[in-house]
Order: structure tokens, then sequence, then C-alpha cells
């Protein structure tokens, strides 16, 4: 943040003057510092001199390419947690992949609506100020948490989406600043323990087998394991540790039922398996938000709590409004 006044800053890098005028007035509701670079290696240096909260970053620029500047922040180890969205005309899916891979957390489209801006950034900007009260061990572990979700292009922004809709659910409820607060940071690295499953099995494109199925069940416990140090981790390890438990009792790793799940994990379980049916997965296509509400409704009191169903899907157009679905 910057620290004379506060406020998050914004650096937009495009070497086109007409942008500048029209981010402004997107962005004009949000409370903010709004900075320009026109190419690259400007970029580079006024990061590195005074470190924005969220970079905008074209793809295309004469000399240093937008995937170069991306390359080269993620290469410097002070900025691995900065968030950064890349923009560009270009509309293939190759194109999206490559960002991506190159280290981008988003990808957006010209020409862009306002709102969809608004909303990718006010979601990055809390991502940045949570990334800001970490300490150097959290950060580690949300790096890693990073790093798994980066092993797939199919799971972009997943862990994003659910940490939003999570929290604004436990907002819903009534919980307080610090299960909120939880859950937020529990949809973030909810699955960072598929870093210790293989990309044979995350990315295959079929029905896993009887052993890939085992493997892919550890990772709850797993990732329960990898954030125990943590001073965070009391809140922190029912929701990576049971979120994929089911509401019957049949569910994993340890079968619990009913309420006796943490309100947390049933939380975090009912956005997590929303976003999962309607996004592509590498094992099927994502379905409509229809039926993804039928699969819920029919899951419900089987796989999961069936009033946070219930409440998902009433305040599911808010949370579509956030750009969390």
């Amino acid at each position: 943040m910057d620290s004379s006044h506060g406020r998050p800053i914004i650096l937009v890098v495009d070497d086109s003057r007409a942008i500048r005028p029209v981010i402004e007035a997107c962005l004009a509701g949000i409370n903010c510092e709004i900075r320009f670079a026109a190419n690259g290696p400007t970029a580079l240096e006024m990061i590195g001199a005074d470190p924005p909260d969220l970079v905008l970053l074209d793809v295309q620029m004469p000399g240093m390419d937008g995937y170069e500047v991306c390359v080269r922040i993620r290469a410097n180890p002070r900025f691995k947690l900065l968030p950064v969205v890349m923009i560009t005309a270009r509309t293939h899916t190759q194109d999206r992949v490559r960002a991506l891979e190159k280290g981008a957390d988003d990808f957006m489209t010209k020409p862009f609506e306002r709102a969809e801006l608004v909303a990718r950034v006010r979601s990055s900007l809390r991502l940045k100020s949570l990334y800001n009260t970490l300490d150097s061990a959290e950060q580690v572990i949300f790096a890693l948490a990073a790093a798994v979700e980066a092993k797939d292009s199919l799971t972009e922004r997943h862990t994003r989406r659910v940490a939003e809709s999570a929290r604004h659910l436990g907002m819903r409820l009534g919980l307080s600043d610090a299960a909120q607060d939880a859950l937020y940071r529990g949809g973030i690295i909810h699955d960072i323990g598929k870093i210790g499953v293989s990309e044979s099995i995350l990315l295959k494109c079929g029905p896993l087998d009887t052993g890939e199925q085992k493997r892919m069940q550890e990772h709850p416990g797993i990732g329960a394991n990898i954030i125990a140090p943590l001073h965070t981790a009391s809140s922190l390890q029912p929701i990576i540790r049971h979120h994929h438990e089911r509401f019957d009792g049949s569910g994993y790793p340890d079968g619990l039922r009913g309420a006796k799940i943490p309100l947390l994990a049933r939380i975090i379980s009912i956005c997590d398996a929303f976003d999962a049916l309607i996004n592509d997965r590498p094992y099927r296509a994502g379905v409509s938000v229809d039926k993804a509400i039928a699969t819920l409704r029919a899951g419900a009191g089987t796989q999961w709590d069936p009033e946070l169903v219930e409440l998902f899907i009433a305040e599911l157009p808010v949370i579509e409004h956030m750009g969390a679905a």
C-alpha cells in the first residue's frame, strides 16, 4: 500500500495513451492511485522503486511485450505475490493459457466492460490486501497455493472465486470478521495439498482409477499438514482438511457427518463444487449455471448442507455480480 495516504496503487502498463482516460473513468469509484507506464522497461523500474498493489498489463507493446514483463516481475522474489492482470485484444484460448503460464493472475480482453474491470480490480486488491498481512511463512504457503493452481490453466481464478463467494456467504450468515477472513484465506489455499499429487492425475482427461482416486483423496490431509506450522493454522486446518467431507458421512478423509463437519468447511465445499461444475475440467466440459444449481439441490442433504445450499443459490445473483462465480 502507498504509505503516504493508505490508498492502493494500480500501475497500468500500456503504450496507448487512449487507454488512460478509459481506465481512470472505469475505476473512478475505487479509492486508489492510478499510475501509468508506456512500456515494459519503465514499468519494471517503477515497480522496483515503489511497488504497486496491482499491475494492469497490456500484452501487445513494442519492444518488450507484456509476457516478458510478467516473466521479469515473477523472477523477483519480492513480487511473487504481486497481482498481475494481463489485458489484450486477443481472444484465443492459447493467449490466455500463455498469460497464465508466464505468471499472470488474471486475464481480460479488450474492449472490456466497466463492471468486469471493476470486479476484477476489487478482487485483485482484496487479494493483495491479504498478502500484505502475511508473515514470511504464510507468504511461502500462499505462493505454493498459486503454483498448484498454475499447474492447470482450466483452474484459472478458481480459488479466488471460491474465496470471494465463501466470504460472502459467511457475511450473509452473520459470521464474525475473523470467520469471514478464515473463509477467504481458506478458499485461496484449500487445494494446496494437490502439490503432493502427480500432474498425471490432476490433468488426466478421463476417469481416475482406484489407485488414482485414493491418491487424489489424500490432498486434504496433505494440505492440512503443510499449513500446520502457521499461526493461523487453527482456523484454516478444518477448512483444508474437511472440504471434501459429505453431509451423509460418506466423504473423506474422516467420514464426518452433518454438523460434525466444521461450518466453514461446509461453506467452502459448496462454493468449490459450484465453481468446479460451471467451469471446464480436463475430464469434462463445464455445465450451465442452471444445471449446476440442479446438481447442488440434488445433493442437498447427502453431499452438502441443505440450508447452506439454499442460501448459496439465493445469493448467487450477488456472487455473480461480484465476479466471484
